[in-house]
């Protein structure tokens, strides 16, 4: 009897330490490790990898082929350096304080980091988060010591499509309480992405925060729509279940997005207590976003008094798919009219972002009719980095 209670007590320590190596015991190496001189160093365990890589936007960019779109910049590569089965890369120069994605490329397979537990998703794509202090921009995407707003999730009908459909909502701190109205930014997201892109990859809740509570931007509403008309919300939180995600939806950028945004509006008014007019609104995006921005506020030029493309995929579709497209030089006409001209329109595109030159082009023809813009440049491509930027420049520019 006293032999099968001491094999009872080593068969559950053991079970319990197992259970507590399950727990505690996985991170193997310390990665990514920050040094004093803002140098990065990644490190990954593989005793019997032949080849490892880390790549993220940390990286000097490459250029590759993609099918459709040309010529585009992708996250750089650099070589890890094995030791003792634990292979290792330091940056050669400080990293610029920012908030960066990456992930390692293992024998040609790309995997994520298993030492660093934070994580993002883009699309079909998953990878770690890596932070860099250092400045103000930086401060902006983290949670800070100020009054925070609040995010719901949000489920409407729409009637057009007959199915229901998810939005992301944020409300400002204090709007529980104060029986205020207030002014509405509808944000949307680029190709691929859902209405949980703005609030995860692009910190925009964190950055409404910190902004508002810095003065800097007036306490609003922010609406995160999904533009994916085909799809009740984001991947595997709709009724078709564990979807996998992907860029190539239906009824995306053939009109029925745009066609449908006033059933958004309509609903937003009734649910919200929202400041209903054109000068209580403003919309923005980030690529397809951008391009939806566009089309929307051209379209019903009486409901939004702010405009923002953020590197906007402009002139990419055929007027002749749907009537939301034609006669583009007329609505836009009739937008920038002394009766409808927008208090703001924005525009934002990296120097290297293979639109760069269709934004280009679209303010040249801005500039021949003499349609007054905003416009913001900055380094770098098609990357969450600049998109997160133009949002924490747009937004202290708005409902003044």
């Amino acid at each position: 009897m006293k032999k099968l209670i001491i094999c009872a007590i080593m068969l559950a320590a053991g079970v319990s330490s197992y259970a507590q190596q399950a727990l505690f015991g996985g991170a193997n190496a310390k990665s990514p490790e920050i040094n004093a001189d803002k140098t990065v160093t990644f490190r990954f365990v593989a005793p019997k990898a032949i080849s490892v890589k880390v790549t993220g936007d940390f990286l000097p960019t490459r250029k590759v082929e993609v099918p459709n779109f040309g010529s585009m910049e992708m996250p750089g590569q650099a070589d890890l350096v094995e030791k003792d089965g634990v292979w290792e890369y330091t940056t050669p120069t400080p990293v610029a304080p920012e908030m960066y994605t990456y992930s390692f490329i293992v024998d040609g397979q790309t995997m994520v980091d298993p030492n660093n537990v934070y994580m993002n998703r883009d699309v079909s794509t998953v990878s770690n988060l890596l932070y860099v202090d250092g400045n103000e921009v930086v401060d902006l995407y983290k949670v800070q010591d100020v009054p925070h707003g609040t995010v719901s999730k949000i489920w409407y009908h729409s009637a057009k499509e007959n199915m229901d459909r998810r939005l992301t909502v944020y409300t400002p701190a204090g709007y529980e309480t104060s029986g205020k109205k207030y002014p509405v930014l509808y944000l949307l997201h680029g190709i691929g992405g859902d209405e949980e892109a703005w609030y995860t990859q692009g910190r925009s809740t964190q950055i409404l925060d910190n902004l508002i509570a810095q003065g800097k931007a007036k306490p609003m509403i922010v609406v995160m729509t999904n533009g994916n008309i085909s799809m009740e919300a984001a991947p595997g939180e709709g009724s078709e279940g564990l979807t996998v995600p992907t860029m190539g939806l239906p009824k995306t950028m053939e009109g029925t997005f745009e066609t449908d945004f006033p059933e958004i509006i309509s609903f937003i008014d009734k649910t919200f207590r929202t400041q209903a007019n054109k000068k209580g609104r403003a919309i923005a995006g980030l690529s397809m976003g951008g391009f939806h921005s566009l089309h929307i506020s051209k379209q019903y030029p009486d409901k939004f008094n702010y405009v923002g493309l953020f590197s906007a995929a402009i002139g990419v579709t055929d007027p002749k798919i749907s009537p939301i497209y034609g006669d583009f030089d007329k609505k836009l006409d009739i937008l920038f009219s002394k009766k409808n001209r927008p208090a703001l329109f924005y525009i934002a595109c990296g120097n290297t972002d293979f639109l760069f030159k269709a934004n280009s082009d679209f303010r040249a023809q801005l500039d021949a009719k003499g349609y007054p813009y905003k416009y913001y440049e900055t380094d770098g491509g098609h990357i969450w980095r600049n998109w997160r930027k133009y949002l924490a420049d747009f937004t202290p520019r708005i409902f003044k």
